[in-house]
């Protein structure tokens, strides 16, 4: 078996921690080619001492100096690269087979796109890639015929329960599990004085700051949503949103003759990395066995979506078209980013968000550059919300 090369992009991240974990398990199966980060010189060093990549990059350049100066000092084989190009660089790069797309945000939208188009297997954790750009990026990936492959937990719970030979035979409905995050019963009127310390203690998932902020919102299932429907094909009446407190069912696919077949798992990022690493095959993830007796119980609630407006935002904006799931994406960004350094309330983040949409066109655009001049106004409107006393 010959080994399988793999760049890493966000590899400092909880999914880049976690797909390494799962890659160390199994040095037989794969090698590291490249490995990314934003400005964490001091874990991309410890990474790339481990792992000994041919490439290492990072976006901030003068973190990229520091690491570069820190690597020769240990007569390190690693070339340094920074910058955005080196990022499309190592994701198209002809020796590397597999990629993670695992930078947070649309920031990860250009090197994964990058990767599709060079007809790798890519393993997807940034759904912002397909809320952005998903007629682009999925016919980028038929046309160079590409491997696509979904690590958000509950994507990649539907691609394990749909048909096996492919297709959607017989598929009436995707049913996408949300635990609710930590706000799940908090009265409404507490809502106004959430702090960021409170909305990024998520109950059963541990990740990075903007995701845990989306969890606590409902926005990352009104994303998934989003993505989901570009994935599998799937109009947006055919996807419902299921609360599901105890995260252990990460999705499920209902049926035409009335069987729903669900995914059940411990709450635990490297299973669906070690599926979409292995794929077709299974691979030991080092997760837990998933001990049903503990679990007790299994409940599920509709989403309150007074609670949650966001989760209503995202079907609005797929149901307009592109344009608005660009505005929707690039507001949230802001909003969640003005939230955590306090500059706004929690409930101003659905708030800002429905003003920046309706300055969207309605239609999806079908060119790389109207997407990044989409992102762009919409994410300068949503400064100028903020700025102006929250008044556009």
């Amino acid at each position: 078996m010959s080994l399988k090369a793999l760049t890493i992009l966000g590899s400092t991240g909880s999914i880049g921690v976690s797909t390494l974990d799962v890659v160390q398990r199994h040095p037989e199966r794969f090698r590291v080619f490249a490995l990314t980060a934003n400005h964490n010189v001091e874990r991309l060093l410890e990474q790339c001492l481990a792992c000994q990549p041919d490439y290492a990059v990072m976006l901030n350049e003068p973190a990229a100096e520091q690491l570069e100066l820190r690597l020769k000092a240990t007569d390190s084989i690693t070339k340094v690269l920074a910058g955005k190009d080196a990022l499309e660089q190592v994701a198209a790069h002809p020796n590397t087979e597999y990629v993670m797309a695992a930078i947070v945000g649309a920031a990860g939208l250009l090197p994964a796109l990058a990767a599709a188009r060079a007809g790798k297997r890519v393993l997807l954790a940034n759904k912002e890639a397909l809320v952005m750009s998903g007629q682009l990026f999925m016919d980028a990936v038929r046309e160079h015929q590409a491997e696509l492959l979904p690590i958000d937990s509950e994507h990649n719970a539907i691609f394990q329960c749909l048909p096996a030979q492919g297709g959607k035979q017989g598929v009436e409905r995707i049913l996408l599990t949300a635990s609710g995050g930590p706000f799940r019963q908090r009265a409404l009127a507490d809502l106004q004085k959430v702090t960021p310390e409170q909305a990024v203690a998520h109950p059963n998932w541990s990740m990075g700051q903007k995701i845990s902020v989306d969890s606590a919102t409902l926005m990352n299932k009104g994303l998934e949503v989003i993505e989901a429907s570009w994935l599998f094909a799937t109009p947006l009446e055919c996807i419902e949103v299921v609360v599901h407190p105890q995260s252990t069912i990460h999705s499920m696919v209902a049926y035409t003759d009335g069987s729903v077949l669900a995914q059940l798992g411990n709450p635990d990022m490297r299973t669906p990395i070690a599926y979409a690493l292995g794929w077709p095959e299974r691979l030991v993830s080092g997760v837990a066995p998933l001990d049903l007796f503990a679990v007790a119980r299994l409940d599920f609630e509709k989403p309150d979506l007074q609670r949650f407006p966001c989760l209503q935002l995202a079907y609005d904006a797929h149901a307009r078209g592109g344009f608005a799931t660009i505005a929707l994406n690039a507001a949230n960004e802001v909003a969640v980013q003005a939230f955590l350094e306090r500059r706004i309330g929690f409930m101003d983040i659905p708030r800002l968000i429905s003003d920046v949409m309706k300055l969207a066109d309605t239609g999806t655009p079908v060119h790389l550059e109207d997407i990044i001049i989409q992102d762009e106004v919409s994410r300068t409107a949503s400064s100028s919300w903020i700025k102006n006393n929250r008044a556009l």
